[in-house]
């Protein structure tokens, strides 16, 4: 409860210095008017220059606490050029005009870090998903204990009531449920969560657990209780990762805002020196003084891009913060705007575009065999193998057993494997010879050779993206086996909304062998497909993409990261089971699915748009304000027109909070 109550008061304490500021600028209007009113009735003197003082005071000292902040550092900001013209004002007599100046200023700043504060309260909101405090099963205790999440040991047990956040990182131990993971993955459907078979194991190495039975902070169980396993600390927990990366991102600046901040150091000054030429020119004609003062203070106001400095940042924080809402995580400025830019994507294969792992899609059987035996024969030689393809066979099979008419009984056992490494297999069944393999091995083998049929059909599957394996009980050729990487369900439809959004080329890059590549590329709707390759050459074909444009490449972070290094952008799939994943990529995607892909390029995209609009509106507003009034618009009009700009800039960011999710 300690812990609660902690938090709740810091929040408190937050929340009141964010308000100081507008509280402050309130005050400041208040004033103003009320000294207004006394001028305007005839009743204004010493009140009304009283109330106008007041008005500085209360619109001025955060804007000067802010100057002087970054005057220390070397910096020339829009808050100093403000300040400058409100004394200049004060210094002519014009206490009114500095005062609306100031007023408006700092209400149009207050509202400025209001409506940018929301933007990092939806990132902030992030961080409050997971429980402060989580029940541990003690040892001797007939009952859990209530603990803080930040005591939690790697190796604790916690339990996970029915409709309650899961408080930790780790792995189901005991019961069953299904976990509501949109606010980590967003994944729309809860996962269904079961036990891991082996608890010792899965706790040496969590990486390797099953999706299935791993857990994250924050997220929500359905109907089940469940016992979790802890896996990692509360301070390393993958939610944790994401607050502080998401808060890290915004200050990561993107190649807008270094332009603007560039922009910023040189105009500022050269403002200045406008404003002195003006005064000097004003000298020279025989203008009274106070006139160019007071004209050379209001060029100083319409100069100041205050609506140019924020265009950029309230446009980043918004989309960041709205990314991580949707399960993607948007590491700063820099990438968000390139990925916006995109007109090349390049994909890994195993794992990306398809599901990982094969799967057994075709079982043909040879003239004068049955399609049962063939499987039965197949399925009771490669129980005996751990190899990849053979686990494949004995996951598949019975289901195209299930599918065979007349298929009933018990499966033979087969005995007395021997494996040919890269080749093939044999064994024994029923007391004849057994071997399964590839056509090459196929043809080293004694007896009948492969019927031309056969052959055929084989090579057939082959140029199709198949790895084959033929089938030969004593001297009976069976038939032959199709295996393959089967594509992603989603993979052509998110293919093909990428190209909606404006991704003109989509590029497939693959360590297999070309004919597979090639199967799999047209079954998804890439562009091109380049197999073959090894890891040092998808670095290579990914700097030759880039030579033509921006180019993304699209993988799972640890194997394919040097050439996501090498990308323009370098996207993680499946990022929240991976801290590797986390770490190295420009943009991760939470959850293990292609759906996010379009969701966050359509952000991006938008992202790209709104920054531009704010950056010409806001270089249009000071093209206007400038001449407008160095031939005679006051300060008030001036400023009025300046804040509104930038209130107008930082809501046409706010609406990437509303973008939607089309995935």
């Amino acid at each position: 409860m300690n812990v609660v109550m902690r938090d709740a008061m810091r929040d408190v304490a937050k929340k009141a210095g964010e308000r100081a500021e507008l509280v402050s600028a309130l005050l400041a209007l208040t004033v103003y008017l009320t000294g207004l009113t006394l001028q305007l009735t005839g009743n204004g003197g010493p009140a009304a220059q009283a109330l106008f003082v007041a008005a500085y005071v209360f619109g001025g000292f955060f804007t000067l606490r802010e100057a002087v902040a970054a005057l220390r550092e070397g910096c020339f900001q829009v808050d100093f050029l403000m300040l400058v013209a409100a004394a200049g004002a004060a210094a002519i007599g014009r206490w009114e005009e500095g005062a609306v100046l100031l007023v408006l200023f700092s209400l149009g700043h207050a509202l400025e870090e209001y409506a940018m504060g929301r933007a990092r309260r939806s990132i902030e909101a992030l961080g409050a998903l997971a429980p402060r405090t989580a029940l541990v099963r003690r040892t001797g205790a007939a009952e859990p204990v209530e603990v803080p999440v930040e005591e939690l040991a790697v190796g604790d047990t916690v339990l996970v009531r029915p409709h309650t956040r899961v408080p930790a990182d780790g792995f189901v131990a005991a019961g069953g449920s299904s976990v509501d993971q949109s606010p980590i993955t967003g994944e729309s459907v809860p996962a269904d969560k079961t036990p891991v078979a082996d608890r010792a194991a899965a706790l040496a190495d969590p990486a390797a657990t099953d999706p299935g039975s791993r857990v994250y902070a924050g997220t929500v169980n359905g109907s089940g209780t469940l016992d979790v396993v802890v896996t990692r600390l509360a301070a390393d927990n993958t939610l944790a990762r994401v607050v502080r990366m998401v808060q890290d991102a915004e200050e990561r600046t993107s190649p807008t805002q270094r332009f603007t901040d560039r922009f910023q150091k040189v105009f500022v000054p050269g403002v200045l020196v406008l404003v002195a030429a003006l005064m000097g020119f004003g000298a020279l004609s025989g203008e009274p003084f106070t006139d160019s003062f007071y004209r050379a203070m209001a060029v100083l106001v319409a100069a100041s891009p205050c609506a140019l400095a924020i265009a950029t940042p309230a446009a980043v924080l918004s989309a960041v913060g709205r990314a991580a809402r949707g399960g993607v995580l948007v590491k700063g400025g820099a990438p968000l705007e390139e990925f916006g830019r995109l007109s090349t994507l390049a994909f890994d294969k195993t794992g990306t575009l398809t599901e990982g792992r094969p799967r057994l899609t075709e079982a043909l059987a040879a003239d004068g065999a049955g399609r049962e035996e063939l499987l039965r024969t197949a399925l009771a030689t490669q129980r005996l193998s751990d190899h990849p393809l053979a686990q494949a066979v004995v996951r598949d099979a019975p289901a195209l057993l299930a599918a065979t008419p007349a298929a009933a009984g018990a499966a033979p056992e087969a005995v007395n494997l021997r494996a040919v490494i890269g080749r093939g297999v044999s064994a024994e069944l029923d007391g004849e010879a057994v071997h399964i393999g590839s056509l090459s091995y196929a043809d080293t083998l004694a007896g009948p050779p492969v019927p031309p049929a056969l052959r055929e059909r084989t090579e057939e599957l082959a140029r199709t993206g198949r790895t084959t394996m033929l089938v030969r009980r004593g001297d009976r050729w069976l038939g032959t086996l199709g295996l393959m990487d089967a594509p992603r369900p989603e993979a052509a439809g998110t293919v093909a909304a990428l190209r909606t959004l404006g991704v003109t080329r989509t590029v497939m890059l693959s360590g297999d062998d070309q004919r597979v590549a090639d199967a799999v590329a047209r079954e998804v709707g890439m562009d091109e497909a380049l197999g073959g390759l090894m890891p040092q050459d998808k670095v290579t074909e990914v700097a030759r993409l880039r030579r033509t444009g921006r180019t993304a490449m699209i993988g799972d972070g640890v194997n394919d990261a040097p050439a996501m290094a090498g990308a323009t952008v370098g996207v993680a799939m499946g990022a929240a089971g991976s801290a590797v994943a986390l770490e190295t990529a420009d943009i991760a995607l939470m959850s293990d699915d292609l759906r996010r892909l379009p969701f966050i390029t359509g952000l991006s995209r938008r992202a790209s748009r709104i920054i531009r609009q704010n950056l010409w509106l806001s270089l249009g507003i000071v093209a206007v304000l400038v001449p407008a009034t160095a031939l005679g618009l006051g300060i008030g009009p001036a400023v009025l027109v300046h804040e509104g700009s930038t209130l107008v800039v930082v809501a046409n960011a706010l609406r990437l909070l509303r973008h939607r999710d089309e995935g």
